[in-house]
């Protein structure tokens, strides 16, 4: 019951020499480093607040400490000095990682930071200086708890001041203001020392002031100090049980006084029964709180399952309930020996509460303590373990070990199940699962009761009928754990079951990002106690925010958490509405439609469909950008031309794509030719994109982007995320090359390449080709062209998308000295290949990247990651076979003028549109072999993808991303 006093108060103490006790207050109040650390761990409650039944408002990320500033056009500006965020750590999925101790906070580590002034009125019969000094001691003891005058409190009370007196001396023995402590603790003996209870009172009214206080500041009280309450509460219950059972057995053996219950004369033989009926209820009132206990644990395991923390460890509650059902057996006994007081009337009524109370207790402590998946998908192996708390105490030994069986169950027989207190047996199984029968077993050494399940396969599903428009990754099922043992000493036989989290099954990987919405939707909104698997179809949008950092915390594993302006951003993009405020949105609520249903306006996507996007590119691609603050990411376009139309010239800033799916861009302000300040927003890097290039390297290219919003240099804020790049040769002798981004802008001012280009070169290229063509002649570079591309009037034009075109280009660079070390007359090192300009360019994708020409034989690395192709339309999934980095393009013939045609073959008559679309190609510029002109953008971004090699246009189209409807 005693706390230790913790060491750095104690040295604290030590420090404060000869202080008087009035400024004693004062300097607990200032804040140090271990306070700092404690109030971040203050600030990652909110998240998690709603379980003990207060709610706050989101304060991950340093929300709440950011600076309002007038909206400009119904937005909130991005904070020029982003504050320190005061963020929880993230955390993996429940039930399946490591052990996670969650932060011990106390009631006085936020007390002694607030101003003495908010306590006022509280210490006019305690001193305040010993308050101080008793410091997280107080709040260790059952103050609240305790209840009553009878002999019981009043021992116990009596039992608290002496500890206290004692904490107080030892304290004092080790202070400069020993004597001025030890006479204030003399005080405090003399007036209570006869009147304990009195104590009792004067201590809980100053730790509900003191609770009052914080609450009033900060809306909500520490997890840990709840959980603290909670644990006193249960074992002074526990010790009040266990003194029933000693006054039963006093009255029965009329050995009152030698068990020292100071009690003034023995009761009459009639005050039995009343005393067991006292007994019996105080007993079902302990029951109900450690299954209050134990919901508590499922629904925090639940809720890790979307990044809370959560200490997975069990021993603490098996424990708990080993204590209450070995004081269950000691009150069943006294209650058996007092038969014949208690009557044939009331003894029946007695032992059946008695069994309902065992009951309950056994089928509550058979727990998954590792959940299934909760997205599983069919022929995935996976593992899941279920325990009993009382398995080690109850279990009677068996010959045969008792078997545990896993079904698969719909919602609807989950809800038959819980209908019938999982007292039943199930009738079919919705799902063939192989290895779903395991042992029961019992480990002596750790006193665990375990059934693990290993290398368990559901081969198949059976879909039950859905309702309305219910699609297939909203339909919900359940493992089902069930088994059957018999308990000594009573040889009684019950059936245990237990269910899992709800599990979302699909059959290919593209049902991922729906069925993970529909297991956070009801991770973060269910409740406890709730017939399977209802859940709300709206919930605040306060909520919804909570629940959106804390997804986005773990899944990037980072400490910093969404700001107030992100949540004000993800509110307009969910409800479409740029008019309301940020005040506005905290009072609505959002539906399950508006989260993963309905299509976002102007979009072929969900919200959630969007936001999963963006944590997978950042999990994978942005977590050391995130980390470091310098991606605002959750700001729209229209409100980044804002921000920037006041900058000077190169300043740019990077926020997620609002239209596609897993995107990052780059905004930044360039001048026209008349002075006038223009937003620019390059197109989107993807996963993908990023994967050949960092981001990082990328905004080191381009040499427009000077300082990032507002005003940092970027080579002072990405610097550390620069990649070395290789100069000379390698160990193979081969002189090393680089990749280089360029975007359209670069064009008009003049290329680094161009400018160390000798005076009598021709114009420099936008790519260096390690691997050149000899120059050709134009009328033999029609036959060349002419079984690659087709002619103009069969290649069909691209739908202009008005947006004005821009393009970029990754660039393979090669040392100069490449140049000079090789002799010139070298075919594969010619002068680069000079085109007509009168040559027809063709504008069909499929033509970008022809093959004859690709030099991959020549090049060190991956190039099917850098050439034409790119992603797949469709998500591909682990059961589909991935199609080859260079797919032939073979084309069926058409039925009218055959697509190939030989050079010899002449061209067939064109038609008037025909030769009005090869009226309309031009070529800009000279361009190697073949002469493709670029694409026209999408959402007019400058393009930035891929030109590998040099060859012409040849690029990647990443026009089409994973996941993108």
């Amino acid at each position: 019951m005693l706390a230790s006093f913790p060491s750095h108060v104690s040295q604290s103490l030590r420090q404060l020499h000869l202080r008087p006790a009035p400024r004693l207050w004062a300097r607990a109040a200032r804040p140090g480093r271990g306070n700092v650390l404690l109030a971040r761990a203050r600030d990652a409650a909110p998240a998690r607040s709603w379980l003990w039944g207060t709610r706050s408002q989101p304060r991950a990320g340093g929300g709440a400490g950011v600076p309002e500033a007038p909206r400009l056009g119904g937005e909130l500006p991005v904070p020029r000095a982003p504050p320190q965020d005061l963020a929880p750590a993230p955390a993996g999925s429940g039930g399946s990682g490591s052990q996670v101790t969650l932060p011990k906070m106390s009631l006085w580590s936020i007390v002694s930071q607030m101003p003495p002034e908010d306590f006022s009125g509280l210490f006019t019969e305690f001193p305040r200086s010993l308050r101080c000094l008793l410091a997280d001691w107080l709040e260790n003891q059952p103050w609240e708890f305790l209840n009553g005058s009878d002999a019981f409190c009043t021992s116990v009370a009596g039992g608290m001041l002496s500890a206290m007196l004692e904490k107080l001396r030892s304290t004092a023995s080790s202070d400069r203001q020993q004597c001025q402590i030890l006479q204030q603790v003399s005080g405090v003996e003399n007036t209570y020392r006869r009147d304990p209870l009195r104590l009792v009172a004067v201590l809980k009214a100053i730790l509900e002031g003191e609770k009052a206080a914080v609450l009033k500041r900060d809306r909500h009280l520490p997890l840990s100090f709840h959980r603290r309450q909670e644990e006193l509460k249960f074992s002074l219950g526990l010790q009040r049980l266990q003194h029933r059972v000693r006054e039963i057995q006093a009255l029965r053996d009329g050995a009152a006084a030698s068990l020292q219950l100071k009690m003034e004369a023995k009761p009459p033989e009639s005050e039995l029964p009343t005393l067991i009926l006292e007994a019996v209820k105080e007993l079902e009132a302990a029951k109900q709180q450690v299954l209050k206990r134990i919901q508590i644990w499922k629904r925090q395991q639940q809720l890790a399952g979307n990044g809370a923390l959560f200490e997975e460890n069990l021993s603490p509650l098996q424990k708990r309930c080993e204590n209450l059902v070995e004081v269950y057996f000691q009150l069943h006994q006294q209650v058996m020996a007092a038969s014949t007081e208690l009557g044939a009337e009331l003894l029946p009524r007695i032992l059946e509460r008695f069994s309902e109370v065992l009951s309950s207790l056994v089928k509550s402590s058979f727990l998954v303590e590792k959940q299934p998946p909760q997205v599983l998908k069919t022929q995935t192996k996976f593992q899941a373990s279920v325990r009993f708390l009382l398995g080690p105490q109850l279990l009677k030994a068996s010959s045969k070990p008792y078997m545990v069986r896993a079904d698969m169950v719909t919602e609807k027989q989950a809800r038959e199940q819980a209908l019938s207190a999982y007292s039943s047996a199930l009738s079919e199984s919705t799902g063939d699962i192989m290895h779903n029968v395991v042992a029961l077993e019992t480990n002596p050494t750790s006193g665990t009761c375990c059934a693990n399940f290993k290398n368990v396969l559901l081969k198949k599903i059976k879909r039950c009928e859905r309702k309305g428009s219910e699609s297939v990754t909203e339909e919900k099922c359940a493992m089902l754990f069930s088994t059957t043992v018999t308990l000594t000493p009573s040889n009684l036989s019950i059936h245990l079951q237990v269910l899992s989290l709800p599990i979302v099954v699909i059959v290919h990987g593209n049902q991922d990002n729906n069925a993970k919405a529909t297991v956070l939707w009801d991770n973060a909104f269910s409740e406890i106690d709730r017939v399977p698997f209802m859940v709300a179809e709206r919930v605040p949008w306060e909520k919804m925010c909570d629940t959106l950092n804390l997804k986005f915390m773990a899944e990037v594993q980072t400490s910093k958490g969404l700001l107030k302006e992100h949540y004000f951003f993800l509110a307009q993009k969910i409800f479409n509405d740029h008019s309301a405020s940020f005040e506005d949105f905290q009072s609505r609520s959002v539906s399950w439609a508006q989260f993963n249903k309905e299509i976002l306006p102007g979009r072929g996507f969900t919200f959630w469909q969007w936001f999963d996007g963006v944590l997978d590119l950042t999990k994978r691609c942005l977590k050391s950008y995130w980390s470091d603050r310098l991606i605002i990411g959750f700001i729209s376009k229209q409100y980044v031309c804002k921000l920037l139309s006041t900058e000077p010239d190169g300043t740019f800033l990077l926020r997620f794509s609002d239209s596609e799916i897993g995107g990052v861009t780059i905004a930044h302000v360039i001048r026209g030719k008349d002075g006038s300040s223009q937003v620019e927003n390059i197109q989107p890097f993807s996963a993908k994109d990023l994967s050949i290039r960092s981001l990082g390297d990328r905004i080191r290219d381009l040499g427009q982007l000077r300082n990032l919003y507002p005003n940092t240099p970027k080579d002072q804020a990405f610097g550390s995320h620069y990649n070395k790049e290789q100069t000379g040769k390698d160990g193979r002798g081969y002189v090393s090359t680089a990749i280089k981004m360029t975007v359209e802008s670069e064009r008009d001012q003049q290329p680094q390449s161009a400018a160390r280009a000798p005076p009598d070169a021709p114009p420099a290229q936008m790519f260096s080709l390690p691997v050149l063509q000899p120059e050709l002649p134009p009328e033999s570079l029609q036959s060349v062209l002419s079984p690659i591309c087709p002619p103009a009037p069969f290649c069909p034009q691209p739908i202009p998308t008005g947006y004005p075109t821009a393009e970029s280009n990754v660039n393979i660079m090669a040392s100069d000295s490449l140049r000079s070390s090789f002799p010139s007359t070298s075919p594969m090192l010619s002068p680069p290949l000079v085109v007509d300009p009168a040559l027809p360019r063709c504008q069909d994708l499929a033509f970008r990247n022809p093959l004859p020409f690709m030099p991959n034989q020549y090049i060190t690395g991956e190039a099917s990651q850098l050439l034409s192709g790119g992603p797949s339309p469709e998500p591909q999934d682990e059961e589909m076979p991935e199609l080859g980095p260079f797919p032939p393009m073979v084309d069926q013939p058409l039925q009218s003028s055959p697509r190939w045609m030989p050079p010899s073959m002449d061209l067939p008559p064109s038609s008037d549109l025909d030769q009005f679309l090869l009226q309309e190609m031009s070529l800009e510029g000279p361009a190697l072999c073949p002469p493709f002109p670029p694409p026209l953008p999408r959402g007019g971004y400058p393009s930035p993808n891929a030109s590998c090699w040099g060859l012409g246009e040849s690029r990647w189209d990443d026009s089409i991303r994973p996941g993108h409807v």
